[in-house]
């Protein structure tokens, strides 16, 4: 299995040591040619979602990246890629990808000092450690229109699944538990 990383800005180089570890090929995309090769699915890790979606359209990949996900390709987004997926933004901001019907407030912990960790339970997952750093989190969810909650912290929604899209608020890759990458990979495994 081979997983596609965006890795123009962010915390992508975290996401691969995780996905390595459980047994899968890394491949990073940097510019529209890395597209040539076959994925089995796709990460966009967390960092700065607004140079994230200016350098995906400055390099050529906006395009190609949102076709892949609305043509079912298995997406596992973090922090900033949640951010990435949204139809809108909270204070009318325009989404980027837009491929997914919720709307997520930014930074919505605060800027650095408001970072913090917890536990707390995914569903269809288990209780997972979760690092929070300037953190969105899902302030509507669009659930008639099949959006899953997974999980709440603090009455916030840090998790959503929407067909082949599982956005988080937090981190799993700086923390010691697999299992949310292991549920990413079923997801990849059950598409090919």
């Amino acid at each position: 299995m081979t997983i596609a990383v965006l890795a123009v800005q962010g915390a992508f180089i975290e996401h691969e040591k995780k996905l390595e570890k459980l047994g899968v090929s890394c491949v990073e995309l940097r510019k529209a040619e890395d597209f040539a090769q076959h994925y089995d699915g796709l990460v966009l890790p967390g960092g700065e979602s607004t140079v994230q979606g200016k350098l995906l359209r400055e390099l050529g990949m906006f395009d190609t990246v949102k076709s892949w996900i609305e043509n079912g390709m298995p997406v596992l987004a973090t922090c900033a890629g949640m951010i990435l997926l949204a139809e809108n933004l909270e204070g009318g901001e325009q989404g980027h990808l837009q491929t997914m019907p919720v709307t997520v407030k930014r930074n919505a912990y605060g800027r650095q000092l408001g970072s913090f960790h917890t536990e707390a339970v995914v569903e269809g997952i288990g209780e997972v450690p979760m690092t929070f750093i300037r953190a969105p989190y899902v302030a509507e969810a669009g659930t008639e229109k099949g959006v899953q909650v997974l999980a709440t912290v603090e009455d916030r929604i840090v998790a959503v699944k929407y067909k082949n899209q599982l956005a988080l608020a937090f981190h799993p890759e700086l923390d010691e538990s697999d299992e949310i990458h292991k549920a990413f990979l079923g997801m990849c495994e059950r598409n090919i």
